[in-house]
């Protein structure tokens, strides 16, 4: 089995998508998680690429957030397009880097996530509320490379 199989059971990653749905249920924004072995670029940019690659830059009002792990090279990166990254308070992409760290650093890896998540969530329902005309746009499942 490969170091990104191990990283969550299945379990976890059914909360993980379980809290994106929760997540997204209130807002127009799309929330991913992406897993992989390891980066080849710098970690910053390897999330930008996915981001462009999971489409996540075509969402309508450009608030799409990606949580990215490297699993092997215990590295991640929470990326949020220009939308969303206009209207958030200072230091919320900080802030919440770091309730993800503190989880990760305990091992508490889908804690981690999903708290995140949470925390994106609460920001993108703030800038970006539902309304009947929003549609889900991205997939919400896990998506590991």
């Amino acid at each position: 089995m490969s170091k990104v199989e191990e990283f969550l059971s299945a379990a976890e990653e059914e909360e993980i998508v379980n809290a994106i749905l929760d997540a997204e249920k209130n807002t127009s924004g799309e929330i991913r998680v992406h897993i992989e072995a390891t980066a080849k670029i710098d970690h910053f940019s390897r999330a930008q690429q996915l981001f462009h690659f999971l489409k996540m830059d075509n969402t309508k009002e450009a608030n799409g957030v990606l949580v990215y792990v490297a699993v092997t090279d215990k590295k991640f990166v929470i990326y949020g397009d220009s939308g969303i990254d206009r209207v958030v308070p200072k230091g919320f992409w900080e802030s919440t880097k770091e309730v993800i760290s503190n989880h990760f650093k305990k091992g508490d890896f889908k804690e981690g996530i999903v708290e995140g998540v949470k925390r994106a969530g609460e920001e993108l329902q703030t800038h970006f509320p539902w309304d009947q005309t929003d549609t889900n746009e991205l997939s919400d499942a896990i998506s590991k490379g």
